[in-house]
């Protein structure tokens, strides 16, 4: 084949675990290019490996040496230099699920025995690329022998290379044999000497570089469907992971709203139980789960709920706590979609209801008022129920040049301000666009974005959440400049 293997794994699975990074940039560039040839002849001596590596969410280092845990740290030691080994550990964890990815696409199979054999294919390259040291830890691991011995396979070209490879191999083995003892009575060495001193591994994720836990933040509706989602983390990738088993699991087209921030830790304490969690809150109504650092919260709408899905997850997330709590609100949970048809309903009589001849900036956003749209988690699509709604008060608009509104986006306070209130923004943009896009004049309209500033209702609640979430219209009154608020209680006279 043309392509050289290690090279491929460099130029893809780096530039993905690596986005974004600027902390010891060089050192785990390095690190990542001595890992795959490591990584590929582990996987090529233990094809059951690569399987369970597979079925993980994200596969660690800890799955790779799970028959000899102790070497983990040696390793770490060896390929980690003067950079801290949290740093080093928590790159390379985070390169193993992408290398698998690389290389089922170029076996065209994600068949162990197709993976084997690409290793095979391109062994030349990938035993050319272990570190020196590499021969010590691989046969510490079970795999050094066969590594040896296809390293000084001479190919069989003429009798004369033969010999020569012979001579050769006569000079070199036992030079190599005596290296490679040499190097394993210093790793033995250094693990015995350093037995008292080094703690034993943790099953709690490194976090060295960051500052704020990841973070994830659920809620669902009263049919036990996913209507809100926010995801804080620090790692590309496993957020695309994540957002695949999310939509997949809930059949939920958009997913989560994403923060990605360096000052975001890159892993979840037992994060590898997040899909099964999140099966268990499928269908369970006015669930709120907020998954962050060491503890797991739920909160439902009446404790018993709570208290049964705690339960069932707690033996799920050993290494965390399970906190329950019933909603505050003692209301019966939203109908949202009763709710949305009910107030849709509404605004479109309210709109009918206007005076062509007589048509007042007031009567048009208390109407509009009436409506909720109900944009989708991390969305600013605006749903096609509205549309009608919007066309009816464009139609009016452009009748009255003299009718001016503010479109104010709102959200609940569940993720992070700042990011709310983009999202706020955008979503009252939307609106204003699609009103110009039926022919309103742009000066008739502006967009503020106030995100979770200005709470209705309770946002510990669903119910509460779920009133936050919404787009109002005000008027201005360009003589004046005083806002004239907009109530429920239905069209007012100017």
């Amino acid at each position: 084949m043309n392509i050289n293997l290690i090279d491929l794994l460099k130029k893809k699975v780096s530039a993905i675990v690596l986005e974004g990074e600027t902390e010891y940039l060089s050192e785990k560039s390095q690190a990542l290019t001595s890992f795959f040839p490591i990584l590929l002849s582990i996987l090529k001596s233990q094809p059951k490996l690569i399987e369970s590596l597979q079925n993980q969410l994200n596969p660690r280092l800890t799955d790779i040496f799970i028959t000899n845990p102790a070497l983990k740290q040696q390793f770490l030691e060896q390929i980690s230099g003067t950079v801290p080994t949290g740093a080093i550990e928590s790159t390379l964890n985070r390169s193993i699920a992408p290398t698998l990815g690389v290389l089922e696409i170029e076996a065209g199979s994600a068949e162990p025995s197709a993976i084997v054999h690409l290793i095979e294919t391109h062994w030349s390259v990938v035993s050319n690329a272990l570190p020196p040291w590499a021969l010590a830890l691989l046969s510490a691991l079970g795999v050094g022998t066969a590594v040896e011995h296809t390293l000084h396979q001479a190919p069989e070209i003429t009798s004369y290379k033969e010999a020569e490879e012979k001579k050769k191999s006569g000079f070199l083995l036992p030079l190599i044999a005596f290296v490679i003892l040499a190097v394993l009575l210093a790793f033995i060495f250094r693990a015995c000497s350093g037995q008292k001193e080094t703690e034993p591994a943790s099953t709690f994720p490194t976090q060295t570089a960051s500052s704020e836990p990841a973070k994830l933040q659920l809620s669902t509706g009263a049919a036990g469907y996913l209507t809100t989602c926010q995801l804080y983390s620090g790692n590309a990738s496993y957020i695309n992971i994540l957002q695949q088993e999310i939509k997949q699991i809930f059949n939920h087209t958009m997913g989560c709203g994403v923060e990605r921030n360096a000052n975001y830790h890159t892993e979840f304490i037992d994060q590898d139980a997040i899909p099964s969690v999140l099966k268990l809150v499928k269908g369970v109504p006015n669930v709120s789960l907020t998954w962050m650092g060491n503890q797991l919260s739920i909160q439902t709408a009446n404790s018993t709920d709570a208290q049964q899905l705690a339960a069932k997850i707690q033996p799920l997330v050993k290494n965390m706590t399970v906190l329950t709590q019933a909603a505050t609100s003692t209301a019966t949970p939203v109908d949202s979609l009763a709710v949305i048809s009910t107030g849709n309903s509404n605004a479109e009589k309210a709109l009918a209801e206007i005076n062509p001849d007589n048509i007042r900036a007031l009567d048009i956003a208390t109407a509009l008022n009436m409506q909720i749209i109900n944009f989708d988690t991390a969305s600013t699509h605006i749903p096609e129920a509205n549309k009608s709604i919007l066309d009816q008060a464009a139609a009016l608009m452009k009748r009255a040049p003299q009718v001016k509104l503010t479109v104010k986006g709102h959200t609940d306070a569940v993720g992070h301000a700042a990011t709310n209130k983009t999202l706020s923004q955008k979503r009252a943009q939307a609106v204003v666009d699609y009103l110009v896009k039926q022919g309103v004049d742009p000066a008739q309209l502006q967009a503020v974005g106030y995100g979770q500033e200005q709470p209705i209702a309770d946002n510990s609640t669903v119910n509460g959440q779920f009133k936050n979430r919404r787009i109002e219209f005000e008027v201005l009154n360009t003589e004046t400049g005083v806002v004239r608020e907009v109530n429920e209680e239905g069209i007012k006279k100017q």
